[in-house]
């Protein structure tokens, strides 16, 4: 068996390299799910004869297109947009717009097929979808803000619709950015559908939408240290990262009664000893939501903290780890420190953000290890439930938001200990999550036969 799954991963891999060459991040998300579903796949023949695992990794549509807007000075800028469609097979496609310098057809492909499976694992009707644009939204004025984004909208909005792909935020694209999109939609569709998730709570939006993927995160980690008889009561937790993800994981960990001391950006990271209380969090809201500033001001307001330039939190002694940041912010010789320092759990709030080196380390040391797919899945499966109150012409309570969050990541849990468990009682959370997510897309795509 194992001769056959390693000719199986390497002869798909040597075809997809040679199909989609120059793409290192979307090799590398793959051969992470091709390792977990090699024998699975090997063990089913209709999976091999269908090339079901080849067809999910086929976009079913790319979209590239112009971007022209003018700047405040008056100069014409030029960008790039995309939109990967990647599957529908289980629900309309889903996934956020990216804008940042770094967007690119490469990273787009990856996140479209990590969207997939997530998708699938929160059990709501979503096909797997992400775009975005090299626009950096950083340094730009409101007015330059709304007239890229709506010279984007002008061109997507013909390949989007309720029934057909629902984009939402990402990495660049808030709330604000959200609305010129939602709002430029609108003008060109001439309607009022749910299109876009992640809208103002006056127009459509869904209570908790900004904070899902936070507390999701958290949620789904508090079931990991149940397991082990563990909570974050009273443990020391290094997280990366100062956006909303991170904002919030904070938020939540502190309720559940951690003791956060570590934030970062790309410029660096903060070491904070006493803690992140609930009035520094404040502060670091308004520093990276309003003044969009660095992470290394906190140190300016709060002494009893350190900065360390160019570095990330992964040498701080810590218990858990909640990297939500970016893809491979966390390599193999960082999982070595935290495992050295006695870090027993890594939850994910970002998209890949461990290296394959870093992952090969968590799983050989049995830590609990829960990979973004799952662990970060609250975010899109709150605008799920956006899309169902849109679907409906009703707005939920807050509380109800939060109830039926914690039971989809409960849920994505227990789908992963159940296809994850070792003989030796180990639950492989990179396996769990990879086979629950492709079960339910594979048999949908076996059904609707070869489109």
């Amino acid at each position: 068996m194992k001769n056959e799954t390693t000719q199986f991963i390497d002869g798909f891999m040597a075809r997809l390299v040679a199909r989609n060459p120059n793409e290192p991040a979307f090799h590398q998300a793959v051969h992470e799910v091709a390792e977990s579903l090699a024998p699975f796949i090997v063990d089913n023949p209709a999976l091999l004869k269908l090339k079901i695992l080849e067809r999910m990794t086929e976009p079913e549509r790319v979209i590239m297109f112009r971007v022209l807007w003018l700047a405040d000075n008056g100069e014409v800028q030029i960008n790039r947009g995309y939109r990967i469609q990647m599957n529908s097979a289980i629900g309309p496609y889903k996934g956020g717009i990216r804008f940042h310098a770094s967007v690119n057809l490469d990273i787009l492909k990856f996140l479209a097929f990590e969207q997939t499976f997530k998708n699938s694992l929160t059990s709501l009707a979503m096909g797997g979808g992400k775009g975005g644009s090299d626009f950096n939204p950083k340094g730009k004025s409101d007015n330059e803000v709304m007239k890229f984004c709506q010279s984007f909208m002008s061109e997507l909005f013909r390949h989007i619709g309720p029934n057909t792909d629902v984009p939402a935020g990402d990495i660049g694209v808030g709330g604000r950015e959200v609305a010129y999109m939602y709002g430029q939609y609108r003008k060109l569709t001439n309607e009022f559908t749910g299109t876009y998730t992640g809208k103002g709570l006056d127009f459509g939006g869904s209570p908790l939408r900004p904070e899902a993927t936070g507390y999701g995160m958290v949620y789904f980690a508090t079931e990991m240290l149940k397991t082990r008889g563990e909570s974050f009561k009273n443990k020391i937790v290094a997280i990366s990262g100062s956006g909303n993800v991170a904002q919030h994981a904070v938020e939540k960990v502190i309720e559940m009664g951690g003791k956060v001391v570590t934030l970062s950006d790309s410029d660096g990271c903060i070491y904070d000893p006493d803690g992140i209380s609930p009035e520094k969090l404040e502060f670091v809201k308004y520093l990276k939501n309003g003044l969009r500033g660095r992470i290394k001001e906190y140190v300016e307001n709060f002494p009893s903290s350190e900065y360390y330039t160019g570095e990330r939190p992964w040498k701080i002694k810590c218990d858990i780890a909640l990297p939500c940041a970016t893809q491979n912010e966390l390599n193999g010789e960082e999982a070595q420190m935290l495992v050295d320092n006695g870090c027993f759990c890594v939850a994910e709030g970002a998209n890949m953000p461990s290296t394959p080196e870093a992952i090969k380390v968590f799983l050989e040391n049995k830590i609990l290890y829960g990979p973004g797919k799952a662990a970060n899945a609250g975010g899109v499966s709150v605008s799920g439930l956006e899309m169902t109150q849109n679907s409906i012409r009703l707005q939920w309570t807050k509380e109800e938001v939060d109830t039926r969050l914690q039971t989809i990541m409960k849920n994505i849990h227990a789908a992963c200990v159940k296809n994850g468990t070792r003989e030796d009682g180990f639950v492989n959370y990179v396996a769990g999550a990879n086979i629950s997510g492709f079960k339910k897309v594979a048999n949908a795509m076996i059904a609707q036969g070869l489109i």
